[in-house]
């Protein structure tokens, strides 16, 4: 049973969104990808989210073999629960066999699951960020201006089936109110079993925003379609809300996600250093507010993970 006091912090290393003129400290090299992720574990993180790029320029990429090494490595090094994606990244329109053929080949704890179709739309940064590095930058980010991150239900029932014959853990992102409607249609269908994991997802662009009511309506909306005794629960803020938020679920009593994935400052005006800089400022939050973060084994029995040993790196 899960003690009250005990928070899960997940750091997610790299994600898809940042490209790599926009910060120095962004890891997008597969050992940067490992060091963060063992330094931010050191650092109090009881998970590490992953996504992969491209060692050549840091584009995301799906290549199972660049995820198999960060993987691999991490696990020499560290206990951490590794979560992998299956987003897709700078690929959102490619089939969700793609997305997700990283379950199968490396049949992870745990790995993320998108719970809806929407327009991801990072395009707004162009205003932000002049000078690119990469040609591939200024284009990506455009892109995300005519294009649908598609999630249909056929592709749900199948990731459904990818994760259960893999016996790897959904983490259900939820990025709006209808795909909370999603999960319990799923939940009810008997696709997902219990006790499942949301993500609630606040601040992109085409998905729910960072007002305190959104949250309040996320986590509620998920109490009355699939019963909080049925689910757990945490919370990514991007950007500059990604501390009020995460501290905001720490104290309704969910867990929290934190890293250079969903923001890439440590305070206003200030660049992050590192993931771990990051986590640590969350576990300073933590434990002012009366509790600490899960150790990795405490993630796994909290989560009802299969446990480390019998994943594929």
């Amino acid at each position: 049973m899960r003690k009250d006091d005990v928070v899960i912090v997940t750091c997610a290393i790299t994600g898809a969104i940042h490209t790599p003129s926009m910060s120095p400290y962004l890891p997008v090299t597969p050992d940067q990808i490992v060091e963060e992720a063992v330094k931010a574990a050191e650092a109090g993180a009881g998970m590490v989210h992953i996504h992969a790029r491209d060692p050549k320029d840091g584009r995301p990429t799906t290549d199972v073999e660049v995820f198999r090494y960060i993987c691999r490595e991490i696990k020499k090094q560290s206990d951490v629960v590794i979560n992998v994606t299956t987003g897709g990244g700078g690929t959102l329109g490619i089939p969700v066999e793609e997305r997700a053929k990283v379950v199968p080949a490396l049949k992870p704890e745990i790995a993320t699951f998108n719970m809806g179709s929407m327009n991801f739309a990072i395009h707004p940064l162009l205003k932000k960020y002049k000078e690119f590095k990469y040609d591939w930058e200024p284009e990506y980010l455009e892109m995300t201006r005519d294009i649908v991150f598609r999630n249909t239900f056929k592709d749900l029932e199948a990731l459904s089936r990818i994760f259960k014959e893999n016996d790897t853990k959904p983490e259900l992102e939820c990025y709006d109110i209808g795909q909370i409607y999603n999960t319990a249609f799923m939940f009810h269908e008997g696709y997902l079993e219990p006790p499942l994991r949301l993500q609630f997802i606040h601040g992109i662009l085409g998905g729910i925003g960072t007002a305190v009511e959104d949250v309040l309506f996320m986590k509620q909306t998920a109490d009355r379609l699939i019963g909080r005794e049925n689910y757990t629960w945490s919370l990514v803020g991007a950007g500059r809300f990604q501390m009020p938020l995460g501290t905001l679920a720490v104290m309704m009593g969910g867990d929290v996600r934190v890293g250079l994935e969903d923001s890439l400052y440590i305070e206003r005006g200030k660049l992050a250093k590192s993931n771990a800089e990051q986590v640590e400022k969350m576990v300073r939050i933590v434990k002012e507010l009366g509790k600490r973060p899960a150790t990795p084994d405490e993630v796994r029995e909290i989560l009802g993970l299969k446990g480390k040993e019998r994943v594929n790196f």
